[in-house]
């Protein structure tokens, strides 16, 4: 049963109104926010995000989006179907991650894709915004018999062979949207980490939609054109970075032996076998093991947990792990956002956040494409196949 919170979201702009689901801690619907969008309504299932989002003064619905109707969701966004500009979010699909064991949930038809797809489908919004893990364009379908199933498996039917992706991507085009989808990495919209998120656009209206197009580069003659790094971020709060996960003292130890940028290739060889443990033979470049960040690059993908073994994430110059205020300044979160519940919940609704500066270039184009404006339109002139190439080479990085 869904607990129905009651908190007024400031005023709306006219046709800008979004339904966010799996909202967490609203980086996403607080980047939509800064391009011009609003959000009228979020909803998830876990309470310290729905506490974290009642105490920045949002309206939210708390419960199992299995068991929430779309007719609840547009009654308290306040529209009817089809007024919504936009339902974004991102249903949680973890065993996809390259950070796991990538087992996979066998069929998208049997998770919560269902149900982003059901409300997308009754309250059919102008775009749609599905952000998720990159491995979901690389995992494929596997069948599972009967006898391992689970209660959460919901599918009828037999698995058909192909990719996940594939049916994800069918699944939204049978509703009658038009859909591009592309890896987009934050650090190329103005966020100092680096962070790829697959990211799926829809067109109710068959518009020509398409993906931000990126403000910053590893490479420019204009520094604020140029990617942010780790320093820009948390340089100034390193003495006093507040509430703060702690490293065991063993572990302490061997950090302390590690320089900025460095990780447990630098360890003294004589301590390297037995401070990896089991880790020392397994293949790959295991590059997150005692890994103290740098200031001088952006920071590596932020996890829902900065003490684990394998994505550790200490601080250049301290030793001890990147603190709750420093995960929100990475993933731009302002100061005066306030974050409920644990340390470690706190933790990790920061790490699963959408970064602002992302979500506030993808909520630009999808204005842009809204206003018609998003081009240029000119008559051939020299140098145009300069440009196209420039411009196709844009396009190709997201997809790298």
């Amino acid at each position: 049963m869904a607990v129905l919170y009651l908190k007024k979201y400031k005023e709306s702009y006219d046709g800008r109104q979004v339904i966010s689901l799996f909202s967490g801690a609203m980086g996403l619907d607080i980047g939509l926010t800064k391009a011009g969008l609003n959000i009228s309504l979020g909803q998830d299932i876990d309470k310290s995000c729905a506490d974290t989002i009642i105490a920045n003064g949002h309206n939210v619905i708390c419960g199992d989006i299995t068991q929430i109707d779309s007719g609840t969701l547009l009654k308290r966004a306040g529209l009817q179907r089809g007024e919504a500009f936009l339902v974004c979010g991102g249903p949680p699909c973890q065993p996809f991650s390259t950070a796991g064991k990538r087992l996979g949930i066998n069929d998208p038809r049997g998770s919560l894709f269902m149900d982003f797809k059901r409300m997308i489908d009754d309250i059919r919004p102008r775009f749609f915004i599905m952000e998720n893990v990159k491995g979901l364009l690389s995992a494929s379908l596997r069948h599972v018999p009967i006898s391992e199933r689970d209660k959460s498996y919901k599918p009828s039917f037999e698995e058909l062979p192909g990719s996940v992706f594939q049916v994800v991507r069918e699944q939204l085009e049978s509703i009658g949207y038009k859909v591009i989808y592309g890896l987009l990495d934050a650090v190329n919209y103005g966020v100092p980490q680096f962070r790829e998120r697959l990211v799926i656009l829809g067109s109710r209206d068959g518009e020509d939609i398409f993906l931000p197009m990126p403000t910053h580069f590893q490479l420019h003659q204009d520094k604020d054109y140029k990617w942010q790094i780790l320093r820009d971020a948390i340089g100034d709060i390193e003495v006093n970075p507040g509430p703060c996960a702690k490293f065991s003292q063993e572990r302490i130890k061997l950090l302390n032996l590690i320089p900025e940028g460095g990780n447990w290739r630098n360890l003294p060889s004589n301590l390297v076998k037995s401070a990896m443990g089991g880790a020392f033979e397994s293949g790959g470049g295991k590059v997150g093991f005692f890994r103290r960040l740098s200031y001088e690059q952006p920071s590596p993908t932020l996890v829902t947990s900065p003490v684990q073994k394998a994505s550790m994430l200490c601080h250049p110059r301290q030793t001890r792990p990147l603190s709750v205020r420093e995960y929100a300044r990475i993933q731009q979160f302002d100061d005066n956002w306030i974050f409920k519940g644990t340390l470690s919940s706190i933790y990790k609704q920061i790490g699963n956040a959408v970064p602002v500066g992302l979500g506030k270039a993808i909520g630009q184009a999808l204005l842009a494409t809204a206003n018609g404006n998003s081009m240029v339109n000119t008559k051939r002139f020299r140098g145009t196949d300069i440009h196209n190439r420039i411009q196709n080479a844009l396009i190709a990085s997201d997809f790298e």
